[in-house]
C-alpha cells in the first residue's frame, strides 16, 4: 500500500489536499469519513482507515440507508490519514477540482479482522459509528457491473438493522460534520464557484438556501 497513485494525479504544490504519508496507526479504533465532492459531478467520497491509508470508494449517488437499495461504489486510489479532515476547495486545473465537505465522520470496525482477505473475496462487512451513517454495512465486489474504466466497482449496501429507514439521509443532513457549513458556503469561503456548488446543496424544507 502507497500514496504513489494518490500524489501522482495531483500537483500538491498548488492544491490544498495533504500530501499525507503512510504509517501504521496505533489508535485503538478505525476511523471512516464521507466526502461530499462536488466536482465535474456531484459524488459522496467514502473512507475507510486500514493500514495507515484511506482505502477509498466514490459513491456517485451517496450512501443509503434503505437496505433494498444497492449504491454503486467505484474503488480509487488510496488517500492520506490527513485526508480525513480535508474540507475546502481544490482549484479549476487541478485533479478533482471542486468544492470537498467532510459529511460525515466516525469509527468503523470490520466484521473479520482480515480485511485484505475481505477485500480480494468482494465482500467486506462492518459497522459504523458516525454522526450520520450507523449500523451494520458491506461493500460487495461487482466484476462488470457498471462503467468503471476496467477497475473493479462494488455495491454499497446497508443491512437491516435498528438504523435502516427509507428516510433520505443526504436530503435530510445536508450540513458538514465538522463545520456545520453547505457546500456552497465552503466554497465562498475558500473563493471557489458558489453557484456549482449550491447545485449540490439540497436544504430541508423551511431552511433558506444559501446565497
Amino acid at each position: 500500500m502507497s500514496l504513489a497513485r494518490y500524489r501522482g494525479k495531483r500537483n500538491l504544490r498548488a492544491t490544498p489536499e495533504p500530501a499525507g504519508e503512510v504509517g501504521i496507526s496505533e489508535r485503538a479504533h478505525l476511523i471512516f469519513v464521507v466526502q461530499k465532492h462536488r466536482a465535474s459531478h456531484l459524488r459522496y467520497d467514502f473512507r475507510l482507515e486500514w493500514k495507515g491509508l484511506l482505502l477509498s470508494w466514490a459513491v456517485p449517488k451517496g450512501p443509503c440507508l434503505d437496505p433494498s437499495v444497492k449504491r454503486l461504489a467505484i474503488r480509487t486510489e488510496d488517500h492520506p490519514l490527513e485526508y480525513a479532515n480535508f474540507e475546502g476547495v481544490i482549484p479549476n486545473g487541478e485533479y478533482g477540482a471542486g468544492t470537498v465537505m467532510v459529511w460525515d465522520k466516525g469509527m468503523w470496525k470490520p466484521d473479520s479482522s482480515d480485511v485484505d482477505s475481505a477485500l480480494r473475496r468482494g465482500e467486506l462487512k462492518f459497522t459504523l459509528d458516525g454522526g450520520k451513517l450507523k449500523g451494520a454495512w458491506v461493500l460487495v465486489g461487482t466484476p462488470g457491473y457498471g462503467s468503471s474504466g476496467g477497475r473493479l466497482s462494488w455495491l454499497l449496501i446497508k443491512h437491516r438493522d435498528q438504523y435502516a429507514t427509507k428516510r433520505d439521509i443526504l436530503v435530510e443532513q445536508p450540513y458538514s460534520a465538522l463545520t456545520h457549513r453547505l457546500l456552497a458556503q465552503i466554497a465562498r469561503d475558500g473563493g471557489g464557484e458558489v453557484e456549482e456548488a449550491a447545485s449540490g446543496d439540497p436544504v430541508p424544507q423551511g431552511t433558506p438556501r444559501f446565497e
